[in-house]
């Protein structure tokens, strides 16, 4: 099964990219595309990944805004207007400004009443200056501030409704709230609307490209709207600012990055029993980031917190429970938090608990409530799922097969810099399933995936460079790419690299070379690299002749069901010295690839039904597998089944379909079969021929 999950969840936000699981790949052959819906789910969730972006192409429906504060847009813009002509204020008065600016002569008295209102609420929630801490007065405060077009004032009441102050948890209106101060400059609610749109909240849609957008404009932004959540945390020690304030230093957003400084506050709201606090203690200690690692208090601090309703550390507590990282693995209790997650809106528990169903891990397999639970966390906004549920959509599993919707779900995750879907996505492109066909488009999303270290886009980018798809061809940047996914341990990619020595592509012909890359590939689990393998100890290519270890290698290869395995193990059985023979179980294996539509197999196992060797002999049946070769393309088939309709074995004479098939194996270079079709138009029915091509033509 494929690597399933790159990294823990925590809260943080940061600009490293990401390293997701393997993707798929493309060969000449078509045989490896099976890999490309090879699906995972990130694990534990280290909400910090960002990466380069194109631009979006979906966005989510605008939240729905509370009435008690809800004010016109132009409304809003007159107040803007305004406040483009007030100056910077110093640190100490910030709070009590409008939007973070100063009072000056001649300003409005409703921005002086806002900024009154803000001072006031901003009091009652910490308890300052002499007043009582309530925390429900001071949002109404707050609510008035806002209406009254206070910029400071909407971001402060959206980190009120993102953590449960004096209101209930309300994400999207935080996410609101959080927009309209970042439009007009607010960096505090730039940071955490970068957090939301990152890593989403239940209701809140993912977008990783806006949210790398929002991340670059708090760079650029005034540092003063973040001073409110400085003296929150270091004055008033209140535990969701100094949460906020330890994911700032995590990854650098609005201050300088610091994992000391990060993990000091991660503790105190930890300390002070805040859930969130928890959660994202409990990834430093998982993921050794400024901690000594331990995944024993990992999952204690997860525990803290999930049994508090934190959906992030129900997540990361059944990722525990499922892999038994810090606590004795527990499938069902995986589930259990997978579930209690979901149901709260968790995009990330919805799409691994969608892989369970999937796979039937702890339940019955059932496919389409894996993809109603892969929906629910794609419409979300979440990547992986996204990928996953256009695999589901592109193959038909657990729902209406529907390409387009796959490819649609694939782009969706894409742009995103999803790095499976971007290969899946030009994989699509490639081959035209569910998009218009466009190699050059097929080539660029390759490009992009490889960008981010993925070896299967890696071998893909190869392959099209190696054959001139989509790009000029260019065998030696063919051979690179095949290196550098061959050393990230692409078993693919390894036996690329190998036949390229092999046959000098790219790069100088080397046959211990080759036969060193196609031993790694074989080692990890290629079938067809399996099979090279064996052919090459059997041919003494690269490595001295070892018939034994051929095969050994061929039978590695048959048990994952390779029909090119299966024929070369038959003829080893049937026609090598030094090797036992083996009729039945040649016919068996011949059985086998040949009902893959083999050609070569059907040619031989027609051999040993007309000479009933391994078997009961039986012509006419050797004419079908003959007819089934010759049809798709076998020359030597052709030949054959041309012999076998002139003089009537397995089958009623027809002089005109056997010159029809000496005609197109002539026509492949077939010297023997002109030669019998210049006879044979020649002497009418050619009988006194017969005994010169014997029974039988010469198989491959």
């Amino acid at each position: 099964m494929p690597v399933r999950r790159p990294s823990l969840v925590d809260d943080t936000v940061t600009l490293e990219p990401t390293s997701p699981g393997p993707s798929t790949t493309t060969s000449k052959d078509d045989i490896f595309h099976r890999l490309l819906t090879r699906r995972s789910r990130q694990h534990l969730l280290s909400d910090s990944t960002t990466d380069p972006n194109p631009a979006p192409i979906d966005r989510p429906l605008s939240p729905r805004i509370d009435p008690k504060f809800a004010f016109s847009l132009p409304m809003f813009r007159r107040f803007s207007e305004r406040r483009r002509t007030i100056s910077e204020p110093s640190l100490p008065n910030l709070v009590g400004s409008n939007g973070g600016e100063g009072e000056v002569e001649g300003v409005s008295e409703q921005v002086a009443r806002a900024a009154k209102w803000l001072a006031r609420g901003d009091r009652l929630l910490f308890g300052r200056e002499g007043e009582k801490k309530d925390e429900k007065r001071g949002v109404k405060y707050l609510q008035r501030a806002v209406a009254a077009g206070s910029v400071h004032a909407q971001a402060i009441l959206g980190f009120c409704y993102e953590f449960g102050i004096g209101v209930d948890v309300d994400y999207p209106q935080s996410e609101h709230l959080y927009l309209l101060a970042a439009q007009n400059g607010n960096s505090l609610a730039g940071a955490r609307l970068a957090f939301l749109r990152q890593y989403g909240r239940p209701l809140i849609k993912i977008d990783r490209v806006e949210a790398d957008l929002w991340m670059k404009k708090v760079s650029l932004m005034s540092p003063l709207s973040m001073s409110w959540l400085l003296r929150a945390a270091n004055e008033d020690s209140h535990p969701a600012a100094h949460y906020a304030l330890g994911v700032c230093y995590h990854d650098g957003v609005g201050v300088p990055r610091s994992a000391e400084k990060a993990v000091h506050h991660y503790m105190m709201s930890a300390n002070a029993g805040h859930p969130r606090g928890q959660g994202i203690l409990g990834y430093c200690y998982g993921e050794g980031f400024g901690v000594e690692k331990s995944a024993e208090r990992a999952v204690e601090l997860y525990t803290m917190a999930a049994v508090q309703g934190e959906s992030v550390s129900m997540y990361n507590l059944a990722h525990s429970y499922e892999e038994g990282i810090g606590v004795e693995q527990n499938t069902g209790e995986a589930l259990k938090w997978y579930l209690k997650s979901a149901e709260l809106g968790n995009c990330y528990a919805q799409n691994s608990l969608g892989y369970m169903c999937e796979e039937g891990i702890g339940m019955e397999r059932d496919e389409k409530m894996a993809v109603e639970w892969y929906r629910k966390s794609a419409e979300q906004g979440y990547p992986w799922a996204q990928c996953n549920l256009g695999f589901c959509l592109q193959n038909g599993v657990g729902v209406e097969k529907d390409e387009v919707a796959g490819a649609y779900w694939y782009q969706l995750a894409a742009v995103q810099d999803h790095s499976r879907a971007q290969h899946n996505l030009g994989h699509a492109y490639q081959y035209g399933i569910g998009v218009e066909k466009s190699e050059p488009l097929a080539v660029e999303w390759y490009r992009k995936s490889s960008q981010s270290g993925n070896a299967f886009a890696m071998h893909s980018l190869g392959y099209c460079y190696q054959n001139g798809i989509g790009i000029e061809k260019d065998e030696a940047e063919a051979a690179k790419m095949f290196y550098r996914a061959a050393v990230a341990g692409h078993a693919p990619a390894q036996l690329s690299l190998g036949c390229c020595f092999r046959n000098g592509t790219g790069v100088e012909e080397d046959e211990e070379e080759a036969f060193k890359w196609i031993r790694q590939a074989a080692l990890g689990g290629s079938h067809l690299a399996q099979n090279t393998l064996g052919h090459f100890y059997e041919d003494g290519i690269g490595v001295g002749r070892n018939l034994k270890k051929a095969v050994w290698w061929y039978r590695r290869s048959v048990r994952q069901g390779n029909a090119w395995a299966q024929t070369n193990l038959a003829a080893l059985y049937t026609d090598t010295e030094g090797v036992r023979p083996r009729y039945k179980e040649a016919v068996r294996l011949l059985r086998s690839a040949a009902g893959q539509g083999h050609a070569r197999a059907q040619v031989r196992l027609a051999i040993h039904l007309f000479h009933g060797q391994g078997c009961r002999a039986d012509p006419e049946e050797a004419v079908e597998w003959l007819v089934k070769a010759a049809e798709s393309g076998w020359v030597s088939a052709m030949t054959s089944l041309a012999h076998f309709l002139e003089v009537g074995y397995g089958c009623g004479r027809d002089r005109e379909r056997a010159v029809y098939w000496y005609e197109r194996a002539a026509m492949w270079g077939d010297v023997k079969a002109g030669e019998r079709l210049v006879t044979l138009l020649g002497s009418g029915d050619g009988e006194e021929a017969v005994d010169g091509m014997g029974c039988i033509a010469p198989a491959a």
